[in-house]
């Protein structure tokens, strides 16, 4: 679990806001293939199940019309993301970007998004209520902070795309709304030193 540190910090901090006991013992899987644990903290303690990876080919994304509503937390509550993420499987994509009321690029339903701007890494402002994903703070580490933007959908049209979680990691963007996405050398670069 190479971002198991980064998962702890961002559960002790939702804990102590939330008023949520932190579980004292987190029992977590080991070994075996490649896949996805998911600890889920309530006030009755800690449990954890599991799934498979899911695919980490270049994605195709659509912009959603359900409206992105700010969060501070990971929580089991996603009703929102849930709506998106069907409505870009009927239109035959892999997943949606939500945009806040006042139009600006917020996340997809189960990947942060990034952006470049020339060799400037840009993502959505932490600002508008989006999750501080342990996958952004990942590529922190290794590119140093982002550019902050209060983008709109056409403000990210024909430029170097990018999505992250913390289960994938980092997964170039192939098609935004049926247009192809242009690719970009550092997206690799960044892809690479993710989970080293």
């Amino acid at each position: 679990m190479p971002l198991l540190e980064l998962h702890r910090r961002r559960l002790a901090t939702s804990c102590r806001i939330l008023g949520i006991p932190h579980p004292s013992a987190l029992h977590l899987p080991s070994g075996g293939p490649d896949r996805v644990a998911r600890l889920q903290v309530d006030a009755d303690g800690a449990t954890v199940n599991e799934r498979p990876l899911g695919s980490v080919k270049p994605v195709s994304l659509m912009t959603s019309r359900v409206v992105h509503e700010p969060y501070r937390h990971k929580v089991v509550e996603r009703g929102l993301f849930d709506r998106a993420l069907e409505e870009a499987r009927q239109a035959g994509a892999d997943d949606a970007i939500l945009l806040t009321r006042q139009g600006h690029v917020a996340e997809a339903a189960v990947w942060c998004v990034f952006w470049w701007e020339g060799t400037t890494l840009c993502a959505p402002a932490m600002g508008i209520g989006i999750l501080p994903g342990v996958s952004r703070a990942r590529i922190v580490q290794l590119a140093g902070p982002v550019s902050e933007r209060r983008a709109t959908r056409a403000e990210i049209e024909g430029r170097p795309l990018f999505v992250s979680n913390a289960a994938r990691g980092i997964v170039p963007v192939a098609v935004l709304d049926g247009q192809t996405v242009p690719e970009s050398p550092e997206t690799a670069l960044l892809q690479e030193a993710f989970w080293t």
